[in-house]
């Protein structure tokens, strides 16, 4: 087992009003913080869709740390300052100061992953000399059908639904207002979401990134990152199913591709129940 690093963004949130700061703007219960130590969440626009998605991090004096995609953490400390107003919150970036390993089984002070027992164990640490983690930590997450919101999708690209972020633990739907709630709610209601990202199984490398997946000549999605034999695809779910079960093979790049579902995909229910 080894243990290496991840390259994120952190940001720390200090101050008398950080836990209500966040906790009116993220969609996870930053009150219960403190008792889980860790949590998945996600910054939304008020349509619903995805900016950025992060694990939080608890501090002994109160403080939290906000470990997000390197490639979102400029925009994202730019978003937060703006909705500061007159929160008594101090927003710095600790990016040089402190690190995130991850390995496949447990380490000293590591954590589960919140989302996925698949995804191994986390842990926020001081600057570290461990090696690049991405190889090995992109392969566990493919291989359990988890996206990387920062690169299988563009900012406001995706709704929380279609993320996943239902199903990997971001949501607490008890906790009253946050960015995009109502939107959110109400398609979880509603059960109106029909795209979402799910696993395909194909034959040797994994199509490019974008390639169109089709099913009798009709588009039904696109794939993203993958590795050989497994890809993550953002798919209308409800006409993937309608095709198979008409008979019809899904492709993409002129190969045939399988669906591969986890046990934990909500998928979309067949207007004939079926």
């Amino acid at each position: 087992m080894s243990v290496g690093r991840l390259d994120r963004a952190l940001i720390r949130v200090s101050g008398p009003d950080s836990v209500s700061f966040l906790q009116n703007l993220l969609t996870q219960n930053v009150e219960a913080l403190p008792v889980s130590r860790v949590q998945y969440a996600a910054l939304l626009s008020p349509q619903g869709k995805v900016l950025a998605d992060m694990m939080l991090w608890t501090e002994g004096d109160g403080a939290i740390v906000i470990d997000a995609d390197a490639s979102r953490g400029a925009d994202l400390l730019r978003r937060l300052a703006m909705y500061k107003l007159r929160a008594q919150v101090t927003l710095e970036d600790v990016t040089t100061q402190h690190t995130v390993l991850v390995s496949e089984g447990a380490f000293d002070g590591a954590l589960p992953d919140p989302r996925l027992p698949e995804l191994g164990f986390r842990k926020l640490a001081p600057m570290s000399a461990a090696g690049d983690a991405t190889q090995e930590y992109d392969a566990r997450r493919i291989g359990a059908g988890v996206p990387d919101l920062a690169r299988d999708a563009a900012p406001e690209e995706v709704f929380a639904g279609e993320a996943l972020l239902d199903e990997l633990n971001a949501i607490d739907f008890q906790k009253g207002c946050f960015v995009g709630q109502e939107n959110v709610s109400r398609m979880k209601r509603r059960a109106t979401t029909r795209k979402k990202f799910c696993p395909i199984m194909v034959e040797g490398a994994p199509p490019a990134y974008g390639t169109k997946v089709t099913a009798g000549g009709v588009e039904l999605g696109t794939v993203r990152t993958g590795a050989d034999g497994r890809a993550l695809a953002l798919v209308r779910l409800d006409r993937a199913q309608e095709a198979l079960a008409a008979g019809q093979s899904l492709t993409a790049e002129n190969r045939g591709i399988r669906l591969d579902p986890p046990a934990w995909l909500i998928l979309p229910q067949r207007e004939d129940g079926v």
